[in-house]
């Protein structure tokens, strides 16, 4: 038998450093998919200064990481008034240029 941990469900996404380019989900929020997060080490992190890139414009958050049940992936939300500055609407791609943990 092999010593391989099993995997179930879909297959993630194969992002595994920074940048990296993601469309924001409808509840504005961006994922940081499961193999990054064990990349950079974040696993633990709550909170983390993340830089993203937006038609040529550059900003930085402050934001909370939730976690999910099942999976070492994370999602963040931006906030309305990054959301308003950039015109950044749901399904739009974003680019994630630094996560930097916190806490």
């Amino acid at each position: 038998m092999s010593t391989e941990r099993k995997r179930r469900g879909v297959k993630g996404f194969d992002i595994t450093r920074l940048p990296y380019k993601i469309k924001m989900y409808m509840n504005n929020q961006i994922l940081i998919p499961a193999r990054l997060v064990r990349a950079l080490g974040i696993g633990d992190a709550e909170k983390a200064r993340i830089v993203i890139k937006y038609k040529g414009r550059e900003v930085e958050i402050e934001a909370k990481l939730l976690k999910t049940r099942y999976t070492d992936s994370r999602q963040f939300t931006v906030p309305k008034h990054v959301r308003e500055e950039l015109k950044l609407i749901p399904g739009e791609e974003i680019e994630v240029l630094s996560i930097t943990p916190i806490s």
